[in-house]
């Protein structure tokens, strides 16, 4: 075993230093296409601080260090409810534990504590999360009715007066179509957009994780005929706009003429403003209630989970499988 006494004494700045070196890559259950390591973004690391800051305070309180926590303990932390309701959902508390198992595996603690709490639940035992939520084919509709813009039609007084709104439509069209993330979405680049149109009039987006999350999967997702009549637009303005605005960058949505990359909060607010606008209910309205809603369409029309698996990115089957739970919501009265 390792010294623990850092780990003891101030656990968040051993913490801090681990997750930024090769030892904390080397615990990753998945590398690189080429097998090599990969070390965490910025961003990836900030989380990751948050996430064991967090556990050791519980710990902590428990009057307990690393040292001394059981794997009851951990199923305990992952398994609290507050006011009736369950304080971490599956996934995250999943994540919380596999976390505290690198951190365990890292130090040579045997047997491991966290492997033994996510052994003991299975995912079973830890509180279940509420279902998806998807569209049903009139919701949808009504969604897409209440689109912001029409795609760009003839002369404008102000040239490309409104791009950003034509940028939004596009997007929002792109995701509920194809079934993207909003992080494949803001991070689609040019490029990655086939030319080469299918008979059914379908077009390839080849997702990689270049420019978006890190773990993401390289994949095709199939843009279908309706969605190409509203991406084609946007990128024909688009083109114009680097043209005779020396617009910068390679995103297919860019945030700003600099070519800066949208956030995941703006977009977020924007897809919620559509829902607004259809009279659909709000709660729980984003990017990934359009993904549920386009893989649930899947399965339904007869697709298998490892054919949507592909489609979606995804690494497991069950994954894939597991949008058949998602729940239509009914309108606010």
């Amino acid at each position: 075993m390792n010294n623990l006494t850092s780990w003891d004494t101030d656990p968040v700045q051993a913490f801090k230093e681990f997750v930024v070196s090769d030892a904390f890559a080397k615990t990753a259950q998945r590398l690189r296409a080429d097998g090599t390591l990969k070390a965490v973004s910025t961003e990836s690391a900030k989380t990751y601080v948050f996430m064991f800051a967090n556990a050791v305070a519980w710990i902590t309180e428990q009057g307990k260090t690393l040292t001394t926590v059981t794997s009851g303990d951990l199923v305990r932390f992952v398994s609290r409810v507050d006011g009736g309701k369950p304080v971490l959902n599956s996934k995250i508390g999943y994540r919380y534990l596999r976390l505290l198992e690198r951190c365990y595996q890292h130090l040579g603690v045997v047997p491991n504590p966290a492997k033994q709490a996510i052994l003991a639940t299975d995912r079973a035992e830890l509180p279940k999360d509420d279902p998806g939520r998807a569209l049903s084919p009139e919701q949808l509709q009504r969604f897409f009715d209440a689109l912001p813009a029409d795609p760009p039609r003839g002369k404008r007084v102000v040239p490309f007066s409104g791009w950003n709104h034509r940028r939004d439509r596009a997007m929002q069209v792109v995701i509920a179509r194809a079934g993207l993330t909003v992080s494949e979405a803001i991070g689609l680049l040019v490029h990655e957009v086939g030319n080469q149109v299918a008979l059914d009039g379908s077009i390839d987006l080849t997702i990689t994780p270049e420019e978006k999350h890190e773990t993401s999967y390289e994949h095709i997702a199939p843009l279908p005929r309706e969605g190409v009549a509203e991406l084609r637009p946007w990128l024909d303005e688009r083109g114009r706009m680097v043209l005779e605005l020396a617009m910068k960058g390679d995103f297919v949505f860019p945030a700003n003429l600099e070519g800066a990359k949208m956030t995941k909060k703006t977009v977020y607010k924007q897809i919620k403003a559509t829902f607004a606008r259809a009279g659909l209910d709000t709660s729980r309205a984003g990017g990934r209630t359009l993904r549920n809603t386009f893989a649930k369409a899947q399965l339904d029309a007869g697709a298998r989970p490892d054919e949507l698996k592909d489609v979606l990115g995804l690494a497991l089957e069950r994954s894939a499988a597991d949008y058949k739970f998602t729940r239509i919501k009914d309108d606010p009265k």
